[in-house]
């Protein structure tokens, strides 16, 4: 028996069971195929691994999806994670390339996938306020939000939480650090229901605060004169 002759609920079932890229390339083979892989029920969930696979042409964004992930665990992650006026030439020519392509990619998701359940961003560090903020307005039914190591996530946030979070559930903001103490604790006042997580984020030393900057440039001096 041929794959082709498969009824589509299997096909489906098949795919189901590919990587993204493994989808496409069966896709190639045959119209059928390239049907299924059309079909919006293979892609209420997309997982990412780095920025650079939202630029490929191997998913579909569209109102099916209801769980997205773009987690970018790398060494690179620690770059776009650096304070600005700390990075060297070349680290800002590396971040620059990619600055906008993880806050372009969301705002197509606010335009296409209005029924968006659970959002997950982790090393995501160009992601700002503005653009969590689309996402609430725009995916009404979000019921879980995870941010983790986002540094340009502030109370901003979390007070568009309250403001537009009518539906959410969990909020997650773990190594923040521009998160502060106050802004969590008027998300527990506003927003008892939903369970927060904050996993360091106000204990660490935030972006604004100037003796951050001094202690490092202390640290920077010493390191010179050893």
């Amino acid at each position: 028996m041929h794959i082709t002759q498969l009824n589509r609920e299997c096909l489906l079932h098949l795919f189901s069971f590919l990587d993204k890229n493994s989808r496409k390339n069966l896709a190639k083979t045959c119209h059928k195929l390239l049907e299924v892989f059309q079909d919006p029920l293979l892609w209420s969930l997309l997982i990412f691994h780095s920025p650079v696979e939202l630029k490929k042409d191997n998913f579909l964004l569209g109102p099916a999806l209801k769980y997205l992930s773009i987690c970018w665990y790398s060494e690179r992650v620690k770059v776009c994670n650096i304070e600005d006026w700390m990075k060297n030439s070349f680290q800002k020519d590396f971040c620059n390339r990619h600055e906008n392509t993880v806050s372009d990619f969301l705002l197509d998701v606010c335009n296409r996938c209005p029924n968006l359940l659970s959002l997950t961003l982790s090393g995501c560090g160009h992601v700002t306020d503005d653009c969590i903020l689309q996402v609430l307005k725009n995916c009404p039914n979000l019921k879980s939000l995870k941010l983790e190591n986002c540094v340009r996530i502030t109370d901003r946030t979390l007070e568009a939480v309250t403001l537009h979070g009518g539906s959410l559930r969990t909020l997650h903001v773990d190594f923040c650090r521009n998160v502060t103490q106050a802004g969590l604790e008027r998300v527990r006042q506003k927003c008892p229901s939903v369970m927060l997580r904050a996993e360091r984020s106000a204990n660490m030393i935030p972006d604004s605060k100037p003796e951050k900057k001094l202690m490092l440039e202390k640290v920077s001096r010493k390191l010179v004169q050893l």
